[in-house]
């Protein structure tokens, strides 16, 4: 198999090591730090030409059949910890072959290059580079099997159930689904098309997305340089980068109070229900009968004044003359109930005729950026005399 590594295989007077063409073309100074003792493990970036991110060590398949080519190209693979990383080359096109598919459940190989190393793992007694298939396990909804140590994963291969070189192989316009991920030297700039969740190996590393230059900041990659102030576009930001920021989500403006995007300007709440029922109950109460919409709720977000307009109204009448009806709200947070219905926060009736009746008042004191809920509530002033309730409604709006 031509894949040579260097600094593996010693040269001595009876056998061969690392030659010259070894220390050559193996990429001995592209490492890049992730520790004291480990460098980021991945393939050599580059295309002829440069019309590619890297073509090295690309997986694939042309024929049907159970084998697979890999493009030759460098990488470098990270050991276990004390055994360093060790710099790879394959300097051929190179085909690799998968078992026949089980009978009964497809399954999840995946080709990797791998190092050996009998000083650090004695149990196999091998010392040298190689290409592998890491067979998965056959189960109706396969997973990808656990790598061994000291390999790079290059392509994830589903082989399907019943698959064989008799029955056409793997399909393999579909079967293939790309692993490689690039690593630079220390100091240089990490392409990385497939913006992968790939965490920076230093504070200062940068990288290409190919749509934007990032540094790495110890947390997260961040737009560099950062634009203090400015709006972030529509998808850019998933975290925010400090308290204050604001980016477009969906056309609402959103701002980062250092834990999570809160509306900038929060919306009107707004429930309503055209279906009448009655009430009886001389005390609060937040349900009435004879109607599918027996509760209505406003769910809505607390402004950074802590204070809202709450609206409430209905069309109705009292089955008394001289009696009233009231409908107020109960506001609740997380379920516990922070202001309760009044009757100085209530839109009233006290006629038998059909009324339209309405009523706004003030709250304050809401936590900023919390959420709470608006929750009908309704009276009467006695048990003979049922109040009506129709075209009910609520209103939030923020006090800005």
């Amino acid at each position: 198999m031509p894949v040579r590594s260097a600094w593996l295989i010693n040269r001595t007077e009876t056998e061969s090591g690392q030659s010259r063409a070894d220390t050559r073309l193996s990429p001995v100074g592209t490492m890049s730090p992730t520790g004291p003792l480990t460098s980021a493990g991945g393939v050599i970036p580059g295309s002829e030409n440069g019309a590619y991110l890297m073509s090295a060590l690309y997986v694939y398949g042309e024929t049907a059949g159970m084998r697979a080519t890999v493009a030759p190209g460098r990488a470098v693979i990270q050991g276990r910890g004390p055994a360093g990383a060790y710099p790879v080359v394959l300097t051929d096109y190179t085909d690799v072959g998968f078992d026949d598919g089980d009978a009964a459940n497809p399954r999840i190989d995946v080709v990797v290059l791998r190092v050996h190393d009998a000083q650090f793992n004695s149990e196999d007694g091998r010392t040298e580079a190689a290409l592998e298939v890491v067979k998965g396990k056959p189960e109706a909804s396969p997973e990808p099997p656990a790598l061994p140590d000291a390999s790079l994963p290059l392509a994830r291969v589903l082989v399907p159930a019943g698959a064989s070189v008799g029955t056409g192989g793997i399909d393999w316009a579909n079967a293939v689904y790309d692993l490689r991920v690039p690593t630079v030297a220390v100091g240089g700039i990490l392409p990385e098309s497939w913006n992968r969740d790939v965490l920076g190996g230093y504070v200062g590393q940068y990288r290409d997305t190919t749509t934007e230059f990032q540094r790495w900041d110890g947390v997260r990659w961040s737009g560099y340089p950062r634009q203090i102030g400015g709006i972030a576009p529509q998808g850019a930001l998933a975290r925010g980068e400090y308290t204050g920021q604001y980016r477009d989500e969906g056309g609402r403006l959103q701002r980062w109070d250092g834990t999570v995007w809160r509306p900038a300007v929060t919306a009107s709440a707004w429930a309503t229900n055209t279906d009448g029922g009655y009430c009886a109950s001389t005390t609060w109460v937040e349900a009435v009968t004879d109607t599918v919409g027996p509760t209505i709720t406003a769910a809505f977000t607390a402004p950074v004044s802590g204070a809202v307009f709450v609206s409430v109204g209905f069309m109705g009448h009292t089955a008394v003359e001289g009696q009233w009806s009231r409908m107020g709200v109960n506001i609740r947070k997380d379920g516990v109930l922070v202001v309760a219905a009044d009757e100085i926060r209530s839109a009233t009736v006290g006629s038998k005729a059909m009324t339209s009746v309405s009523a706004t008042h003030r709250v304050t004191g809401l936590q900023p950026g919390a959420a709470y809920t608006a929750v009908s509530a309704y009276v009467t002033s006695a048990t003979s005399s049922r109040g009506w309730f129709d075209n009910r409604f609520i209103r939030v709006d923020p006090v800005l």
